[in-house]
Order: C-alpha cells, then structure tokens, then sequence
C-alpha cells in the first residue's frame, strides 16, 4: 500500500482548510481596516443636532466636498463652521493646537520634549491668553460659538470616530483623549502662521553663523545681495510720507522724515559687527571698538563660546515643526487688474501663496452665508473662524507674504536670573513650565526672559551649558582676540569681575506681543469699500502681509500692515548687544505711513514678495526681500495680455501656472560659452537642447512635442544649476548652502562677471579654477547624472521626473513606518515650475530637487460675475485619509485646472451634490 495516497486526500482537506482560515482571516482583517477607515468619515447629507441654534443652518457641498452654508444668524453661521470644521478636520486642528502650546509630547513622547521646551519657551499659548481680552465684543462672541461648534461635534465622536490618526495614535499611546476646543486655541494658531512667516530671522541667523565658521565678512555679504531696483520694480512705484501720511503721489523730495529718534538705518546700509556671529553696529561705526591688531576693520571678532551657541541654536529651531513652511522658498503671488484692462470692465483679483505642502492642505474652502452683514466666500484655516482670503459682495481681497524685519536677536549678559543693561544689572522674568510626556515622567522647565523677549538658549542643555561658558580668562580679561565678543564703543576694553558671567540670546518678535489679529479678520470679511477694508489692515499686526484689494465698484488697491519696528542702532542684520540699551525698539512705523495705492495710473498693482518700495522711504522694512523675479515677470505677463487685447480670467489663470524661468536666460549662455565647440559629445547634445528654448519648464511632454523639448532642456538646466550652487559654494557648511532661490539667482548674476572670483576656486582641487573651467565642469557632472538616471539621449529626459512632489501628512507623514506613512500620504507626482518662477514649485539644491514648497491655492476673483470666479487648493477639504475628497483637487492642481468658485446661491443648490441640515 502507498502511503502517499492514504495522506494525500488528508494532505488535500487540511490545506483547503488552511487557505480558507487564511482567506477569512484576510477578509476580516481587510474589513477590519475599512471599517476603522470609514466609521470616521462624516456625514455629509441628510440631518443632524447642533445644539443652541436658533434657526436650522443648511449645508450645501459640491462634488469636491467643499460647504456653503446657510443661516439666520452670525452665531448660527459660526457655531456651524465650527461643527463643519471639525467634521472633516479635527485631528489637523487638535495636532495644531497641541503644537502652538507646546504640548505635543502628550501626543507622541519623549521624542517630542525638545520641541516642546522651545515652543513653551516662546510662549505662543500664553500670548494668545493675553490676546483675548483686548478683542472686540462681536469677535469673542463668534470665537466662543465657534468653538462650541467644535465642542458639539466632539461630544458624539472620540478616539477613531474622529479620525483615523486617533486609532494610530491609540497603538503608542492609548491613553489619550481630546479635550474641548477652547476660544484660545483658535487665537494661538494664528501664532503659528506669524512663525512660519517671521521674516528675516533666518538669514540673521545665518550670517551670524557664516561668520562664526570663518568665512569673511565680503563673502557673507555677496551672499546677500541688494535689492535689484534697476532691474525688478518694488510694489509701490513712488510716494512718500507727508504730515504724518503716505501719499501716493509725494515724491520723495518732498516727503518728510521721521523724528530722528525713530530713524532706522537706510535699507541696505552695511554694519560694523561685533562678537557672536556678529553683534550689530550702527551704519558708519568706526571699527576702533575692536582690538585694532585682531583682524582688518571690515571683519567682525567672533567669540567662541557665542559662535557655539548661535550654530546650536540654528540647529534646534530648524528642527521645530513647520505649519506653513520657511525659507525663500515660502513667499506668494497676488495681482490685481482695474477694468479698463479686463474684458468686462471690472477688476479681476488673483492670489496663490507658496507655502509648505501638507496632507490635508493648509486651506479649507468654504462659503459662509447668512441673513446678517456676513456673506462671505474663500479660504479658511480649520481651527479657525472667518475667511481668511477670499471675497464677499463688495470686495475680494489676497495676501502675500511682506516679509519685514520684525525679529532680532540680542546677545544678552546675564548672571543666574539677572541681565546687565547699560552697565547695569536687571531681573529677568521667569516662570515655570510642566510638560507632560506620554508614557514618561513629567519634565519641568524655567522659562526666563530679558526686556528683549525669551532667552532661546535656554531652550536645550547644550545651548545653556554653551551661554554658560564666558569667553575670559580668571582674571576677567579677554582669554584671547578669537575667543573674545567686541565691545561696544562705550565700553571698557577690559571686561571686569562684575562682567564675568554667561551670555544667553533672547528673541525679540513683534508676535510675542498681544494684539488684535483676529478682530481683523471679522473686520475684513464684512467691509464693503476701501475705507472699511483699510480699517481692518490697521488690525492686521501679525504676520505683517501684503494686502491687495478689489471691488464692485471698479477699484483696486494695495495696503502694506503690519506691527514693523523701529530700531534705535543697527538695522536688525546682525545680532545686537542686548547690553546696550541704544538697541532697543524705539516703536512701530505707524500705520498711516505704511505705504498703500488706490488705483494705480498703470491700471494693476502686482505684489510677488519683492521690495515693497524704493529706498528712498525714510522708514526700514527689511533688507531681506525675495528678489523680484516673480513679481517681474507678472509684470511683464499681465503688459503681454494687456497689448493682446482685453485681459479675461482665462488669462489670468494661465498667468498663474506659468513656468518660465527669470534667470535661465543669463545662466544659459555663459554655460554655452564655456562649453564651447569642444565639449563631449553627450554635453554638446545636451547643451542642444537649449536652442530655441523658450525657459519655460514643463514637468512632461511626449517626444518630439513643444513640451517634451521644454522639459528635456528645463531637466538639464536644473541639474546645471544645482552642480553649479553646490561646486562653487562648496565652503559654505551644509546646514547654510544656497537653495536655488532667486537669492542664489542674484549671488550668481553678480559672481558671472568676475570670472577670477575666489568663490569659482574649488579648495580641494590642487588648480585654481575661475569661472568658465568650473561651468565646464557642471555641464559634464549634470550630463553625467541624467544620463545615468534617465538613460543617454538628452531629449528623452523630463524635469518632472526629477522635480516630484510627495504630499505628506503633518504628523504621521514622516513617521518612518511604511504601512502608516502609505495611510496618510499621497502617491509622488511629478509637477512643472521650480523656484523663484509664478508656479512656484520650490525646491532646495542643496537636497536635491523634490518640492518643498508649492502654491498651497490659487484662487481668481472676477468682480463683474462673483459666481465666475475660480479656486482650488493643494490635496482637498477632507481631513480623513480615504475619503474621497482627502485629495481629489491634487490632479487638477498639478495641473494648472481650477474649479468654479460659486457665489450664487441657485447655481450653489443646482450644482450641490450634497445637502446637510444642522438643526438645533
């Protein structure tokens, strides 16, 4: 007998049993997770409670998931944005709010405890407590409905019911349950978006650091090039201040100047610096504090110990949580076209700010609409009441970024829990912080702040055992030049036993200040002309934006606002001696100067985050502008169509995805100069590509196609580009290489005519290299690296196969574990553009080219027809991973489409693919 066939039908029944365990298994865990996905998402038709209504509130949504909604009353339209809100994004809105408190290591632990002791450090929390008691009546009556919208909301859904982050969340941290919105936690979200649009702290950072590594102070000046007003317009072309007023049509003659004790250093005025990376100096100071045998007059002494503590601060604050994103790469577009330009005679407004991309999106579409003063249609932040940008009957209105200067930094002189001013000695404020740690122990901290603001470096035990460390000898005498921070002109030359303590650095920033941001948004959604409109720019403190505007009646206008500061000494480049209380803010440009038009001869007003105005405005907004290349071509844009005939929305959408390279027509030729008829074959092929190239930059393009040669030659270019930044700026330490960015642009524009410029010098090569032997060199290394990634025939290559963009969740996006990371982020898609260009699709050379900032909307009012406008944002309105409007605006995004952005309400019923009812 074979005993192979007594066990084979056992053999048999035993697998089929297993598969069909296993098949079981599969499917329950399969619906496991859809269940755990789905029970999440919200209902979005049919009816539901919302307690204390007075009236019902009807909810209509199109295809996109995107909510008009109806009511009776202002608190009725609020208390349902808040509900609506929450619906679709509460996990974004509870992550955000655990941030700005500094209290994310109840979310995630330990891991998150250093974050945490610099945010409560800033104190973004506690200055939006002190904010609510100075808001108007109507704005804490709408933050606490809205938030009692939240609350209602949460009362029916917790843990995975929320959001399928909870039921992430639960497998680390099981213990966790949210709490209830609260009218501050709004407010503090508004901290946040001040952060990430602080303005110049970086590149102040920056240039203290380069400083410190060694590199002289000319080289870290051609690495901030002035303003090109000869070749890139500012915002506002003229005007001046008179009796205490910008006027439009002042020249600068005849403008007045600001008393002199609030003078600020003339933009773009160089500063004599003294220790840690470099403490400021008043324009024109003499050199002579510094000890005269140290190093030449034009070079700052860097201390030691200061010189660690600003590199180590650099690194911990680049290590906080982005909300919008930072760096150059995070600006914005907006324009604004009169109606003696357009096709129907009345203004057309555009927006789209570049911000950090993130799933979900940053924006939240919405229309409010109710039987009061408010009817109002755009986009909102999820936590927060109100439209942000948007437009409502009368007006329409867009942001971008005015970057001023309203950060600085001070080294300050401190001995345990007192700080030297003017020689003498102060209290500093302190305070303490418990930071509660999921799964940990409870971690206490002493937060301590000078006049100037928080000491930053008491933010991590490095930093602080860093400040600690005085850079002197026993005696109290300098230990050595190099070791030593310079003394202000005033001071001895000695530092005495009194001056031998530690050395802190305090922020000061004007969003560490209460003030009344959020009344200006309520103010803003319910103006009705340009007095009104200007009236809520005078609220709008932080962050400081360019502010465009358009209305009914045919005007358009523009309004820089903002807290700015007014220094004593030093324009806010370099790091200041907070020991010199000469210093210190002297106040704020008052509002009535800032400067603002209405109604332009030029019939438009652009604003790209360039220069503002000329230099000859008495008042310093910064030095640190983007460079104009985006704002330019706009311009030449918008003259092109305006030749071509009248100006319609079509027009102006195609503006807004447009690709074209500013600064690829000076690079190019000076490659191909280089390159010369000698080049390889494959450079001399790719180098090809260039010919009759227009610079715009495609992601795709079948071959053969207009579009197929323009991203061949736009995937060489770049990878050129890159090489170049990186060969030529190989001294520079890797956490501060140039990005790409229109300030890389100017640095090179200035560097190609100086072709024996030490910067073309490679040092670890024995040659010295000038200019055209290291563009050779790119050429062949970027020729190199496409070839082998995109295979040896140059017109197959593609830019978008190298410029990518992978959107990804802001908490769980970067979690390192591939099953969640796939839950909550988007597939990588390729996408046109690049930096500094109107589709501003950045990336930074120094990484590599995926994007790192994006135009987050892009939005077109049309105020003739309201209800022919267009929008569309980043991924989608929904919050919740799976559903179908978590990114269903991704592909028309990437692809320059926009949605019809309704304002009637008939064409809102007809077209609304959904209805909810809230009823009380």
């Amino acid at each position: 007998m074979n005993p192979a066939r007594i066990l084979s039908p056992r053999i048999r029944k035993i697998a089929l049993w297993t598969v069909a365990v296993l098949t079981a298994l599969a499917l329950v865990l399969t619906l496991t997770v859809v269940w755990t996905v789905r029970r999440a998402f919200p209902q979005h038709d049919g009816a539901l409670r919302l307690p204390r209504l007075t009236a019902p509130v009807t909810v209509h949504r199109d295809e996109h998931g995107i909510p008009q909604v109806y009511a009776e009353t202002a608190e009725d339209l609020f208390r349902a944005q808040g509900y609506l809100h929450a619906q679709d994004r509460f996990w974004e809105m509870d992550f955000r709010r655990h941030l700005t408190a500094g209290r994310l290591a109840e979310l995630f632990g330990e891991s998150q405890v250093e974050t945490d002791i610099y945010l409560r450090t800033m104190g973004w929390r506690r200055v939006a407590e002190q904010e609510w008691d100075l808001l108007g009546p109507d704005t804490k009556r709408y933050l606490q409905v809205y938030a009692d919208g939240v609350n209602a909301w949460l009362d029916e859904n917790d843990g995975g019911r929320a959001s399928l982050e909870y039921a992430v969340l639960g497998l680390q941290n099981s213990d966790y349950e949210s709490e209830a919105w609260h009218p501050v936690d709004s407010l503090a979200w508004l901290k946040a978006m001040a952060w990430d649009l602080r303005g110049n702290m970086k590149d102040e950072i920056a240039r203290a650091a380069l400083l410190a590594e060694g590199l002289p102070r000319q080289q870290v000046e051609e690495l901030y090039p002035a303003y090109p007003f000869d070749r890139h317009k500012p915002i506002v072309g003229g005007g001046g201040i008179v009796d205490g007023v910008f006027d439009q049509e002042a020249s600068p003659a005849t403008q007045a100047s600001p008393a002199p004790a609030e003078r600020s250093a003339p933009a773009g005025a160089g500063t004599a610096g003294t220790g840690v990376g470099v403490l400021a100096a008043e324009p024109g100071e003499a050199a002579t504090a510094q000890p005269t045998t140290a190093v030449e007059s034009t070079d700052p002494i860097v201390g030691t110990a200061t010189t660690e503590m600003v590199t180590a601060l650099a690194g911990g604050l680049s290590r906080l949580p982005t909300m919008l994103g930072t760096g150059r790469g995070i600006g914005s577009n907006s324009w604004v076209i009169a109606g003696d330009l357009t096709d129907t005679g009345k203004p057309i407004l555009a927006n789209d700010p570049h911000l950090g991309p993130s799933m979900p999106g940053i924006w939240y579409q919405n229309g409010l609409h109710c039987a009061c003063d408010i009817n109002v249609s755009g986009f909102s932040f999820a936590g927060t009441p109100g439209v942000v940008i948007g437009h409502n009957a009368q007006i329409a209105w867009g942001f971008t970024n005015l970057s001023p200067d309203v950060t600085d930094l001070y080294l300050e002189r401190v001995d345990g829990d007192r700080v030297q001013v003017d020689g003498e000695w102060q209290p500093l404020e302190t305070r303490t912080e418990t930071i509660r740690v999921a799964g940990g122990e409870d971690v206490s901290i002493t937060v301590r702040a000078s006049g100037h603001g928080p000491l930053l470096s008491d933010a991590s035990t490095e930093l602080r055992e860093i400040g600690l460390t005085p850079p002197v000898d026993p005696a109290g005498s300098p230990a050595s030049v190099a070791a030593t921070p310079e003394l202000h002109p005033d001071e001895s030359a000695t530092i005495d036993d009194e001056q031998r303590d530690g050395y802190a650095i305090a922020l000061s920033w004007t969003a560490l200040a209460p003030g009344r941001t959020a009344d200006a948004i309520f103010t803003l959604n319910t103006a009705t002309n340009w007095t009104e409109f200007r009236a809520a720019a005078a609220l709008f403190e932080v962050p400081a934006q360019n502010l465009v505007y358009a209305d009914t009646d045919g005007n358009i206008g523009y309004q820089a606002p903002g807290q700015i500061p007014v220094r004593g000494k030093g324009d806010g480049r370099w790091m200041a001696p907070g020991w010199d209380s000469a210093y210190d803010w002297q106040g704020f440009i008052p509002f009535a100067e800032l400067p603002s038009v209405i109604n332009p001869p030029a019939g438009y007003l652009v604003t790209a985050n360039e220069a503002v105005i000329g230099p000859s405005y008495p008042h310093l907004l910064t030095t640190d502008w983007h460079y104009g290349y985006r704002s330019q071509r706009i311009h030449e844009l918008i003259s092109s169509a305006r030749d071509a005939g009248e100006i319609t929305v079509a027009d102006v959408q195609a503006m807004q995805f447009d690709n074209r390279n500013g600064f690829a027509p000076t690079l190019v030729p000076a490659v191909e100069a280089a390159v010369g008829a000698d080049a390889s074959g494959l450079v001399r092929s790719a180098t090809d590509l260039w010919r009759e190239w227009d610079y715009q930059q495609p992601a795709e393009g079948e071959p053969g196609t207009e579009d197929g040669r323009r991203s061949a030659a736009a995937a060489y270019y770049n990878a050129v580009w890159r090489h170049l930044l990186l060969a030529t700026f190989d001294e520079l330490p890797a956490n501060y290489r140039l990005d790409g960015n229109d300030q890389s642009y100017e640095v090179v524009r200035g560097l190609l005519s100086q072709p024996d410029s030490r910067w073309w010098d490679r040092p670890e090569t024995e040659a010295v290299e000038g200019r055209d032997d290291l563009l050779r060199a790119v050429a062949e290394a970027a020729a190199s690296e496409l070839s082998r990634d995109q295979g040896d025939q140059p017109a197959d290559w593609r830019w978008g196969r190298m410029h990518t963009l992978t959107v990804r969740n802001q908490s769980f996006g970067t979690s390192g574990v591939g099953v969640v990371e796939w839950l909550f982020n988007a597939d990588p898609v390729s996408v046109s553009g690049g930096s500094a260009i109107v589709n501003a699709t950045g990336w930074d050379a120094a990484t590599g080219y995926e994007v790192n900032a994006v135009p987050s909307m892009r939005m077109i009012v049309d105020l003739a027809d309201l209800d022919a406008s267009r929008w569309i944002q980043l991924t989608g309105n929904s919050g919740h991973a799976f559903h179908r409007n978590y990114d269903d605006q991704l592909e028309l995004w990437r692809t320059g489409e926009t949605l019809p952005m309704r304002w009637e309400r008939a064409t809102i019923e007809a077209e609304a693919a959904r209805t909810l009812t809230l009823e009380p």
